[in-house]
């Protein structure tokens, strides 16, 4: 309520400059005149007995002279005193006056005009004010002037304005600007109704409060990171805060396998989880980790493994309990805010999550991490739908292998991760895919390849910002020498039959001409039959091979469901006609080199399962004892058989996995040898399966090998792949000079069979290096994308290899040629 200036009782006006009685006169609340005080009774002391002490005579004097002390009448007790011991302990209350109790009464001050009038005073409501709440000066969580420091955020250098802090700015300036609109209206009057906030300038250090501090990474995790670790937490926390571009909090953290992304995304997320540039604010509340469901207990592990008792409380959705309980416990997840978030970690598989989009779909998540993200290469699945729909903007990806097949996969994942950045689908394949993938062919004209050179640099502008790619190079420093090779081996003679009668078949000449429409069966075919005949259910698979089908042939199906345990000396397993694959030949011969000379271990990887049964089989009859995983292992069990592998007491040297099952994120650094027993059409996968081994960890050295089936489809599909690598290391690796090897024509003829080769993909690179197929010049680099850089052996020059398994093969006819590449030197 509004007043005017107050007056003295005589009319004058209150000079407030001038010093008052009423101010410097103390002030003195309304008490009590004579404070209560109830008399209360004196303590009764206890009896105590002296009977016996003196003589008879003398206690029947004590007896009456206590009696006329106590005043007891002869009946026992006084009753009058009985009445006012009574009375003492129970006072009885009466009201007194207020006058007689009080030094004065209290009232509301008068306050009158000038002419010396009482002004009406009415109760306004406004509080008298709280206790000022204590000043805390806003300090980062962990000291950024430590030693080994990492700051992620510093104030006076990173002082650009997030989306979040434009928001919170806007709201405050319109509250001021209507706070100034009402102290407009009112300016001139006098308002003794000031919030007692402002009079004590609380908002003044309220402004203060708001000042930012330093984010610095955790001193529990600072400790382990190494360099190029560091500066990939340094990339995403700029990248998910939206520091690096507006509205952007998405990117793809692109190093290959082995380099620590899950280290590096751990520590972005527990730095988000715990700080802020806002003293004592988090960033994020919650975070999701979507994963291939054999990575679901890794994670949980890698968590407590690198944060210790600091790990965050995790839902890990890993298939334990029904359904039904998991939904509700996703529920709880999703409901729980501020401080009721106890678990702020949920990490789920693809295949899980897509059962709970209707539960995740009304949550807020602050965070999400998708590891091994190439599976969202096509936007038009399902999972891709629901994870996009998942209300989240700050999106990371881990993928080795961003570019698998094409440009449009490409376009999915830096979609998914900053969507509308690059506009729409058919617009990014109008302005870069078409001009790309023409220009990058063999047969290209200078034109088309300077406009790809043109569009790979204006794309590499706008993608760079938010994607990060480190090589294998880096792990050179803290790992054992890798050699990976590939190894071309010969097919047996009965291989050489079955092959040559199918690509003689009518059902091959069909399909050149274009009236067959299965390629797709053709070419299977031939991949299982350079892997071993008894993949094939011959002779129905093939027609006409009849008199080819050797005596004791039997066709290796798939072993009953739950058989991908490890299992040793079950005594239902026969032994494997090795001398009916070329390839199988030369793996004969290294397991049992392995097992005689050396305590190594190794891993056999295939696409097939039916091969894994062949390992199998090959294993037991030879009592080798061995571990396998492929899809029909429960995800439960999977972690816990690699643990029992990576045992060095564990005597099992082997274990068999299958690469569409647990190619991805399993770490078997148990073993130092790895043989990719054959190629799939897609790189990624093949490199995926090949990162097993060379990864963090790793205390021997390491030998990686490749089995090519010589002059065969297998090599057509090597080929596809050096070309898809090489579109990759152009995008993603930004390689200017990526070779162009293989023109899409020779890419068609995949049924041509040159069995006389040594090679056919080393006579395709036209190598110079070389000489009648003996390296004369060593190569300058060695690029691990480009296998025309690497060093080159005929069986002859083997004796010069490093491996001692390969320089066995030597005079053997199954291994024709070999290419090598070595990680580092020593």
């Amino acid at each position: 309520m509004l007043r005017r200036q107050p007056v003295t009782t005589d009319g004058k006006v209150v000079d407030r400059l001038q010093e008052s009685y009423r101010v410097n006169k103390p002030f003195k609340p309304p008490t009590l005149a004579k404070s209560l005080q109830r008399d209360q009774p004196q303590r009764k002391r206890k009896r105590v007995s002296y009977k016996g002490a003196q003589a008879d005579s003398d206690d029947d004097d004590d007896k009456e002279n206590k009696k006329k002390k106590k005043g007891f009448n002869d009946s026992g007790f006084n009753e009058a005193d009985f009445a006012d011991h009574d009375l003492k302990r129970f006072p009885k209350y009466e009201v007194k006056p207020f006058d007689a109790v009080a030094s004065r009464r209290f009232s509301i001050p008068e306050m009158k005009n000038k002419k010396g009038e009482v002004l009406s005073t009415a109760m306004t409501g406004a509080s008298l004010g709280i206790r000022p709440l204590a000043v805390l000066i806003p300090r980062p969580l962990h000291d950024p002037m430590a030693d080994h420091a990492i700051v992620l955020y510093d104030p006076t250098m990173d002082n650009r304005e997030t989306e979040e802090e434009k928001i919170e700015r806007e709201k405050e300036e319109a509250r001021i600007k209507a706070l100034k609109e009402a102290d407009e209206k009112t300016k001139g009057l006098y308002n003794p109704h000031k919030p007692l906030r402002k009079l004590l300038g609380e908002d003044d250090k309220k402004k203060q409060l708001t000042q930012k501090v330093a984010v610095v990474l955790s001193p529990i995790l600072s400790k382990v990171l190494r360099p190029h670790q560091i500066e990939g937490s340094k990339f995403l926390y700029n990248r998910t805060t939206g520091l690096n571009k507006e509205n952007q909090y998405g990117c793809i953290m692109a190093d290959e396998m082995g380099l620590g992304k899950t280290l590096q995304c751990i520590s972005l997320m527990y730095t988000l989880l715990k700080q802020s540039p806002h003293s004592g604010k988090p960033t994020i509340d919650k975070c999701i980790i979507v994963c291939p469901s054999s990575l679901v207990r890794n994670w949980a592990n890698e968590l407590t493994k690198w944060l210790g008792t600091e790990a965050p409380g995790v839902l890990a959705a890993d298939g334990k309990g029904g359904r039904g309980e998991l939904e509700m416990k996703v529920l709880r997840w999703v409901n729980a805010k501020g401080r009721n978030v106890t678990q702020p970690v949920l990490i789920v598989s693809y295949e899980t999550l897509r059962t709970l989009a209707d539960v995740l779909g009304n949550a807020s998540v602050g965070l999400m991490l998708c590891d091994e993200g190439h599976r969202l290469k096509n936007a038009e699945s399902l999972t891709y739908k629901q994870l996009d729909m998942l209300n989240v903007k700050r999106r990371v990806i881990l993928s080795g292998t961003p570019i698998q097949n094409d440009l449009s996969e490409y376009y999915a994942l830096l979609n998914f991760a900053n969507p509308g950045y690059l506009g729409t689908k058919e617009e990014f394949k109008k302005n870069f895919e078409n001009i790309i993938i023409r220009g990058r062919d063999a047969d290209a004209s200078d034109k088309d390849k300077a406009r790809c050179e043109e569009k790979l640099k204006e794309m590499a502008g706008l993608v760079t910002p938010f994607i990060i790619r480190r090589t294998n190079d880096l792990l050179s420093k803290y790992l054992p020498i890798k050699y990976e090779q590939i190894v071309f081996c010969g097919l047996s003679e009965l291989q050489l039959a079955l092959y040559r009668l199918f690509i003689t078949s009518p059902e091959i000449k069909e399909l050149l001409k274009g009236t067959n429409s299965q390629p797709l069966k053709a070419i299977n075919i031939l991949k299982k039959l350079c892997n071993h005949p008894e993949l094939l259910d011959l002779p129905k698979e093939l027609q006409g091979s009849d008199h080819l089908v050797p005596e004791g042939f039997c066709v290796a199906k798939a072993g009953p469901k739950g058989s991908s345990s490890s299992s040793r000396g079950t005594g239902r397993i026969s032994g494997v006609k090795c001398e009916w694959s070329g390839k199988f030949v030369v793996l004969e011969r290294f397991l049992r080199r392995m097992r005689a000379e050396t305590n190594d271990k190794i891993v056999l990887i295939s696409n097939y399962t039916q091969t894994l049964d062949l390992f199998e089989r090959l294993c037991h009859g030879n009592g080798y004892g061995y571990y396998r995983l492929d899809g029909n292992m429960a995800t439960t069990k999977r972690q816990k058989v690699v643990d029992q592998f990576n045992d060095p007491n564990n005597p099992a040297f082997v274990f068999l996995l299958s690469s569409k099952a647990g190619g991805c994120g399993i770490n078997l650094i148990g073993a130092n040898r790895l043989i990719l027993f054959d190629p799939d059409w897609n790189p990624a996968s093949d490199q995926q399966a090949l990162a097993r081994v060379w990864r963090d960890g790793q205390k021997k050295e390491c030998f990686i090998y490749r089995f090519i089936s010589k002059g065969t489809i297998e090599e057509k599909i090597f080929q596809r792949q050096a070309q898809k690598q090489a579109l990759s290391s152009a995008v993603v690796d930004e390689v200017e000079d990526a070779e162009r090897h293989f023109s899409i024509d020779l890419l068609r003829k995949l049924f041509q069979f040159n069995e006389n080769t040594l090679s056919e993909t080393h006579e395709t690179f036209k190598c110079r290096r070389c000489k009648d197929g003996k390296q004369v010049v060593k190569s300058t680099a060695l690029l691990y994308g480009d296998a025309s850089t690497w060093n080159h052996y005929t069986n002859a020059e083997l004796r010069n290899n490093h491996d001692d398994l390969l320089r066995a093969e030597v005079g053997l006819p199954d291994v024709s040629f070999v290419m090598q590449y070595i990680s580092h030197n020593i």
